[in-house]
């Protein structure tokens, strides 16, 4: 996610947008059926191939692994109930015209002893053909997901469902080793007492970590439902302002409080209280017992929650590698760009305008000020009374991998200031605790900025001019062609030049470059 140089002519080292090109196009509309021990999903994912929106998501908690360990037979009430879903499915992804579809299955239907019949009834009833991934398959497939949105990734990954556990090494881009083994929540379910559930749980994790090796787990990503239920009952209890479980990070020191806190604990009043179904809070004390023992395990340094699973891993699977490469955010970005702005491509020109007063940045803040230049005009659509809060909620909420809690925020504030100089008695002030006040300063900074660059949109790039920071001197200089160039500078142009000298804590000077 280097940035070094860029010009006007070239993309530099993000490349040139492929969300267009025929990789990307291959990879619109794609559908993927997951048939878990627990629940059944369709997603059908669209929009910019290496970050993409979800065009279509449903899920029926079907619980096709409860009792399996006793009756070694597929639940039949989950069976039917998990039919029923996949004909709907099979209906929804021919009405929406999906690209192609994957149906792939995993713990429930590989160990029960019925699952090959029940795979042929669905084959019979729908025309989808079940793919059942063993184990280590999962595993990697579930480590590509966390890639997709994770590129830098370095640790372990741990996938939960209802049968089974999966564990992957994640470096350098690639997926390492990757294991799996039966310690899912309904699996242990049948064990009735919390002893025989430890003794289970911890000769389980040993052969695990046995067959994974012993890379470094610094970091621990979590995917699965039961663990991001576990993530909403920590925010619940820390009283976490933004709720977005993607790239949510909690120390090990917070999660075993919040392990602590759910062993006991009314299982009714905190899935209300988290907004979640009572089918998913009745997995989690046993699912807590798990984590508890993964943590003791593995021992890492901090725990990061991703969305990205098995779904997205099985849509990464489809990537080129010239798609992998990509920067999701950027992307992401440049989709929305493309789609929304009034000027596409303006997004490019703004940030060469602005870079100057950022020479010191690190590579991933200057990614993040490139990410804030392509969206900062793709919600001129809003009231101009909401805009500011508009662009603020969207960015803190938006489904965007690579980015962090904090830099989420940073995103929002500075679109805010794009459209708006003051941030008191916005959203902001509920989620201003996620950053530094150093950081809370270079977003005004960058919104500033972004305000005044887009004062020349729709003109002629050339006519920007140059902005020069002297830190030393505390001068803001802009130099600006003649001619049309010193026109477009009008008033409103020079009174946010001013604002943005004063945040910068300058002062503020223009002069002109005439023609040779």
């Amino acid at each position: 996610m280097k940035d070094d140089t860029e010009d006007l002519a070239g993309y530099g080292p993000f490349g040139a947008p492929l969300f267009d090109g025929p990789e990307a196009r291959s990879l619109r509309r794609v559908g993927v059926i997951d048939v878990g021990s627990n629940s059944v999903r369709l997603v059908i994912f669209d929009g910019a191939a290496r970050s993409p929106a979800y065009f279509f998501n449903e899920k029926i908690l079907c619980g096709l692994g409860a009792g399996l360990g006793e009756t070694g037979l597929l639940n039949p009430e989950g069976r039917e109930r998990a039919l029923a879903a996949l004909r709907r499915f099979a209906i929804l992804a021919r009405g929406f015209e999906v690209n192609s579809l994957t149906a792939a299955a995993t713990a429930a239907i590989r160990e029960a002893s019925d699952g090959p019949a029940f795979a042929a009834e669905v084959e019979a009833t729908t025309g989808l053909r079940l793919w059942v991934v063993d184990g280590a398959e999962e595993a990697r497939l579930s480590g590509q997901g966390v890639l997709l949105g994770w590129p830098e990734a370095e640790g372990v990954m741990c996938d939960i469902g209802g049968s089974s556990m999966e564990l992957a090494h994640l470096s350098g881009g690639h997926v390492g080793n990757a294991v799996s083994g039966k310690l899912g929540p309904l699996k242990l379910q049948d064990l009735k007492s919390r002893a025989k559930r430890k003794a289970a749980i911890d000769e389980g994790l040993a052969a695990m970590t046995a067959k994974l090796g012993r890379d470094r787990t610094d970091h621990l990503y979590l995917v699965g439902g039961s663990w991001r239920a576990i993530a909403r009952i920590d925010m619940e209890r820390r009283g976490y302002p933004l709720q977005v479980l993607h790239e949510y990070t909690m120390t090990p020191k917070d999660l075993r409080a919040t392990l602590d806190f759910i062993d006991g604990a009314d299982m009714s009043d905190l899935g209300k209280r988290t907004r979640t179904s009572s089918a998913r809070m009745s997995l989690v004390p046993v699912a807590a017992e798990v984590l508890g023992r993964v943590l003791r395990t593995l021992r890492p340094k901090d725990i990061a929650v991703s969305s990205y699973g098995i779904r997205e891993g099985l849509l990464y699977e489809r990537m080129p590698d010239v798609l992998r490469a990509r920067d999701p955010l950027i992307e992401s970005c440049r989709f929305a760009e493309a789609k929304d702005a009034r000027v596409p491509g303006f997004g490019r020109v703004l940030y060469h305008f602005v870079k100057p007063l950022f020479s010191r940045a690190s590579d991933r803040r200057r990614r993040l000020i490139r990410a804030c230049c392509l969206l900062h005009d793709v919600s001129w659509r809003a009231h101009p009374d909401y805009r500011a809060e508009v662009c603020f909620d969207n960015a803190t909420r938006a489904n965007l991998g690579g980015l962090t809690h904090s830099e989420r925020v940073f995103l929002g504030l500075a679109l805010l200031h794009r459209y708006r100089n003051r941030r008191e008695g916005t959203s902001f002030e509920t989620l201003a605790d996620l950053m530094t006040e150093e950081d809370i300063l270079q977003a005004e900074i960058v919104g500033k900025a972004m305000r005044f660059g887009a004062m020349f949109a729709a003109q002629d790039p050339a006519l920007m001019g140059t902005l020069k920071l002297y830190p030393k001197k505390q001068e803001l200089e802009l130099i600006l062609p003649s001619g049309d160039g010193e026109a477009l500078f009008g008033e409103v142009a020079e009174a946010r030049f001013r604002s943005l000298a004063s945040s910068l804590g300058a002062e503020g000077r223009v002069r002109t470059q005439r023609a040779s």
